[in-house]
């Protein structure tokens, strides 16, 4: 697979995981993470590790979360065969509120030849709500 092709079908992972989560449903992250996931993101006080744990959070949230857009800003994929590591700018919006945050995510190619996301590190902009 070409780097074109590998950041395309990255971010159109990412982006449909996304519009999902915007709308309260984690099932699609769910199924992007390696059983070996690992995961940070600033309301956490620890590393979260394990899809069974990742789980268990978002099942927690599912129907909580509700933005009525998101713009996934200046997405970056630096990719081998087997890895590809995403960086971009998440802005979320909910009526007059904006929610900023970075994102890296590391995606490995699995022996199914699926896409999974083995960490993900999540952090507040500067100006994360405005």
């Amino acid at each position: 697979m070409d780097k074109r092709t590998i950041s395309e079908t990255i971010i159109a992972l990412e982006t449909a995981a996304l519009d999902a989560w915007h709308n309260g449903n984690p099932t699609p992250y769910l199924e992007l993470y390696s059983k070996d996931f690992t995961y940070f993101d600033p309301i956490q006080e620890r590393r979260i590790d394990g899809w069974d744990r990742i789980k268990e959070l978002y099942e927690g949230m599912r129907g909580t979360v509700k933005m009525d857009k998101f713009e996934m800003i200046n997405p970056v994929v630096q990719s081998t065969d087997t890895m590809a590591v995403l960086t971009y700018n998440l802005h979320s919006y909910s009526g007059d509120m904006i929610w900023k945050e970075n994102c890296t995510e590391v995606y490995r190619l699995e022996e199914n030849s699926q896409w999974k996301i083995v960490h993900s590190h999540w952090s507040l902009t500067n100006a994360a709500i405005s």
